[in-house]
């Protein structure tokens, strides 16, 4: 099993390998690599692809903390990329992920190539929904994410995927990957909850950046993926019908095309800088 000391955390990874420019792929809260592998299998042949977990999920190490904040898994990524020694590279950040890659764009740029930022936000959580965040996470410390998994389901998939009953199977595998979560997820939800925004350090971000946001998704509604692109200059928006929360699942061939597109680009504008 691979995985690589990060500021006193072994992180784990998966690396394709190979001479392409590299792409480093980063999660959302309560999955893990496991969210691109459609994405890693369309892009391998002309990239080398790298997933890791953040600490405190997946099959990375579990620090005793109360909260994995955002800072310390933004140190966890920037260590880890040079680490790997893969900068400037190309960041696909997912809600999570994409909280860990606008602090990277914003505060050390010379580690990115291009930015990807699927179902993310770069505001705090709301009162609303944090409070509702809070009664999950304790049910979830205390007795597992099992008695919470619909209502988890139903944040983190769009309501096509959630009614679609030819994806029953793979509704199921998602469900199985939640609820086998262990209690320690709460520390990385905690983060999540707490976290501080961002927003005013957005306009600082220069690298080409690719938006990417569900039609359906209620976790980070649309509006959020406007307010971003409506501050990162270099930016691209891309809205997908029938997804929500986990688009790289839900709707993989879509978000592969929009992916493809926007790093076809990027090699174009490089090819004549």
């Amino acid at each position: 099993m691979p995985t690589l000391d990060v500021n006193g955390t072994r992180l784990y990874y998966e690396d394709t390998g190979g001479p392409g420019e590299p792409i480093v792929f980063s999660h959302g809260l309560l999955f893990s690599v496991r969210m691109f592998d459609a994405q890693v299998a369309a892009l391998r042949g002309r990239y080398r692809c790298i997933a890791y977990d953040h600490r405190g999920q997946g099959r990375s190490d579990v620090p005793a903390v109360e909260s994995i904040d955002m800072d310390t898994l933004y140190q966890d990524a920037v260590t880890f990329i040079e680490r790997m020694g893969v900068a400037p590279c190309h960041f696909v950040g997912l809600s999570m992920g994409g909280f860990v890659g606008m602090r990277i764009a914003a505060r050390r740029p010379e580690l990115l190539r291009s930015l990807v930022l699927l179902a993310t936000s770069g505001d705090a959580e709301a009162a609303q929904t944090a409070s509702r965040y809070k009664l999950l996470n304790f049910i979830a410390r205390w007795i597992g994410l099992r008695p919470v998994a619909s209502k988890v389901m139903q944040i983190m998939f769009g309501r096509t995927f959630l009614e679609d009953p030819s994806r029953a199977s793979l509704r199921n595998e998602w469900r199985q990957q939640l609820v086998s979560n262990s209690r320690e997820i709460w520390r990385a939800v905690n983060g999540v909850i707490h976290r501080q925004g961002v927003h005013e350090e957005l306009p600082r971000i220069a690298a080409p950046t690719l938006i990417v946001v569900g039609e359906e998704d209620v976790a980070t509604v649309p509006a959020k993926a406007e307010r971003l692109h409506a501050v990162i200059r270099s930016s691209r928006l891309v809205r997908v019908p029938r997804a929500g929360h986990t688009s790289t699942v839900e709707e993989p061939e879509q978000v592969n095309a929009a992916l493809t597109a926007f790093l076809d680009e990027v090699a174009i504008r490089s090819s004549v800088s």
